[in-house]
C-alpha cells in the first residue's frame, strides 16, 4: 500500500471515533515511552509520543480535524490526570501547614522572577530590533 492509500484508510478510521483517536495518542505515548526507555536518552517517552505525533501532522499522514475529537475529549478530563497529585499532597499533611507555605512562597517567588526576566529580555530584544531597523533606514 502506498503512503497516500494509507493516510487515507488512517484517516477514514479515526476521523468518526473519538475512541480510536484517543487509543492513538495513547498508542504514540507508550511508543515514546519504549523509545525512551530502550535508547536511555533523558527525555520523557510523552515528549517523543507528542513529537511522533507532531509527525504524523506535518507530513499530513493525519490531519488536524482527524484528531480534534479525542483531544478535546482528554482536555475536557484534565482535572482527573490531576487527582494523584492532590492524593500525594493529602497523604503529607506536612504540605497543609508551615512547609507548604513555605513551597508556595518559593513557587510565586520563582514564578515571578521568570516572568520579570522573560519580560526584560522581550524588552531589550525589541530595542535592539528597533535600533537596528532605524540604522538600516538611515543607511
Amino acid at each position: 500500500m502506498t503512503k497516500r492509500k494509507t493516510a487515507i484508510l488512517l484517516h477514514k478510521s479515526l476521523r468518526g471515533s473519538r475512541l480510536a483517536q484517543v487509543a492513538l495518542i495513547v498508542l504514540l505515548w507508550l511508543a515514546g515511552e519504549a523509545v525512551s526507555r530502550s535508547t536511555g536518552i533523558p527525555v520523557p517517552g510523552s515528549v517523543l509520543g507528542l513529537f511522533g505525533l507532531l509527525y504524523l501532522l506535518l507530513t499530513g499522514t493525519i490531519h488536524l480535524s482527524t484528531m480534534r475529537r479525542g483531544a478535546y475529549f482528554l482536555l475536557a478530563d484534565m482535572l482527573l490526570f490531576f487527582i494523584p497529585a492532590v492524593l500525594a499532597v493529602l497523604d503529607h499533611s506536612e504540605f497543609l501547614g508551615l512547609v507548604g507555605l513555605k513551597v508556595l512562597a518559593v513557587i510565586v517567588a520563582g514564578t515571578l522572577v521568570v516572568m520579570c526576566v522573560t519580560a526584560l529580555a522581550v524588552d531589550v530584544g525589541y530595542r535592539l530590533m528597533l535600533r537596528l531597523e532605524n540604522r538600516h533606514a538611515v543607511s
